[in-house]
């Protein structure tokens, strides 16, 4: 069993001996540290922390332990319940909290559960304070309230409302070109938060026929929550025995979104931020950031909107600093995570899914775009994801240095590993923070071209160690 201490975070599995996994000890001992340093940053000042969870299994458990050390720390506490990421990110600004805690391992599957940092702002929170919630936790000797000063425990349950709305006051957002389309929708929740956050979306976006998949939030996901193709063969058939217009997919705490076409088959995670930004940016023009390791789909709708396009380390912490620094309108992670920096910097598959029928409703200029029809808009690019294992005497630094140097005639960028363009292709090389190994992301116009250069790289590696 695994307990993972991030700077975004700490996730681990349920059970088992303390500081091995996420057990009661580890929680309170880590949530203390967080409410320590949101004290220390707030001197003379009573802090407010926003909580909210997905539903799996040990949420309940986690929500109780994380509210009473809280409490326990003089701090004050919002607790929005059953919710999503993007949800807890809006309301901490809302509520004028000073920190919020998710309460959601994310993808993971249901042994899994995390606590997700945020700031004042409703972002994640950065690499230098990370490290130091981290030092505050090994450290120890936290002092907690006196029973006069313990803080006060309340719940809220509107945000699912406010968050709602806010997605529909944007003015890209078309709610009567929705309602005329008369979609067919198949919402997969995994039975968690997203089986009541997207059913409630879509009808107050005027989607009148949706299909409830797994939408009974009770933690007992009936697959592999991550909304990959190989883990969705139940929302594909459902797609297409109902003829419906297409399928919505999310992870349990709804922060990442993918879609089913008519047809069954998968839109493509990856091109769920193109689509979303192709719409976008024919309202807004600007610019666009992504990770280094997603399609170059999205530079190809921004270079053909007018905008310039620019990548960031893997992270969505980085994605976000990025767009920042250059204004961007739109960007995210390729893993089905749409930034949209009016709303909130954080990842939220609400809008995504606000922003994706609205394009797909209005794109044809009256006439009905089917989802097969719009993936087909876009360039086609396949990506392939390889590692390679290395011995821990190895120096991957000194490999991925060699590797720059061999192509140092190729565009080539180093801000997260290395990586490098040939023409329409790239092939992105990074070490593992964990492990001996180097991941090796590629793509190409097919598979096989991305294998190819994959198996190029890896083969360069290869001669460098012998």
């Amino acid at each position: 069993m695994t307990l993972i201490k991030s700077i975004s975070g700490i996730r681990g599995t349920i059970g088992g001996m303390s500081g091995d996994n996420l057990s009661p000890e580890d929680i309170v001992k880590f949530t203390s540290a967080y409410g320590s340093w949101l004290q220390e940053r707030n001197q003379k000042k009573r802090v407010k922390i926003v909580i909210g969870r997905d539903a799996r299994l040990s949420g309940g458990m986690l929500n109780k332990l994380v509210s009473a050390t809280l409490v326990g720390l003089g701090i004050d506490v919002v607790d929005l319940g059953l919710s999503t990421t993007p949800t807890v990110e809006i309301a901490v600004p809302l509520e004028m909290a000073d920190g919020g805690i998710i309460l959601t391992a994310s993808h993971n599957p249901k042994q899994w559960n995390a606590l997700k940092l945020l700031n004042e702002k409703g972002e994640f929170i950065s690499d230098k304070e990370g490290k130091r919630i981290l030092e505050i936790a090994e450290l120890g000797g936290i002092i907690y309230a006196e029973v006069d000063d313990l803080g006060i425990y309340t719940e809220n349950d509107t945000y699912l409302e406010t968050h709602v709305k806010a997605i529909l006051d944007i003015d890209m957002v078309q709610p009567q070109a929705i309602a005329e389309r008369d979609f067919t929708v198949v919402v997969d929740g995994v039975n968690s938060t997203g089986g009541i956050f997207i059913p409630h979306l879509l009808k107050s976006l005027g989607v009148k026929n949706v299909i409830e998949l797994y939408c009974e939030p009770n933690g007992h996901f009936p697959h592999n929550p991550e909304p990959l193709k190989e883990n969705l063969g139940g929302i594909s058939k459902a797609v297409v025995d109902n003829n419906a217009d297409l399928g919505i997919v999310v992870d349990p705490d709804v922060d990442r979104l993918a879609f089913v076409m008519e047809n069954g088959e998968m839109f493509g995670e990856e091109y769920t931020l193109v689509a979303v930004a192709e719409y976008v940016l024919k309202h807004r023009k600007g610019n666009t950031v992504s990770n280094l390791s997603s399609t170059r789909a999205l530079r190809d709708v921004t270079e053909a909107s007018g905008g310039e396009y620019e990548a960031s380390a893997v992270g969505e912490v980085n994605v976000v600093d990025k767009m920042k620094e250059i204004g961007a309108v739109i960007g995210g992670e390729g893993n089905g995570g749409v930034i949209f920096p009016e709303l909130h910097y954080g990842r939220d598959a609400l809008v995504g899914v606000a922003l994706f029928l609205s394009h797909l409703a209005t794109v044809g200029d009256h006439m009905k775009v089917l989802c097969t029809e719009l993936r087909a808009r876009y360039n086609d690019y396949t990506i392939s994801k390889n590692k390679i294992d290395l011995t821990p005497d190895i120096d991957v630094d000194n490999i991925l240095e060699k590797i720059k140097n061999k192509y140092s005639n190729q565009p080539t960028n180093t801000i997260d590993g290395v990586k490098i363009e040939f023409d329409k292709e790239w092939v992105h090389l990074r070490k593992s923070n964990t492990e001996p190994i180097i991941r090796i992301y590629s793509e190409s116009e097919s598979e096989q071209k991305a294998n190819e250069l994959a198996q190029r790289i890896i083969n360069d590696i290869k001669a460098i160690i012998n």
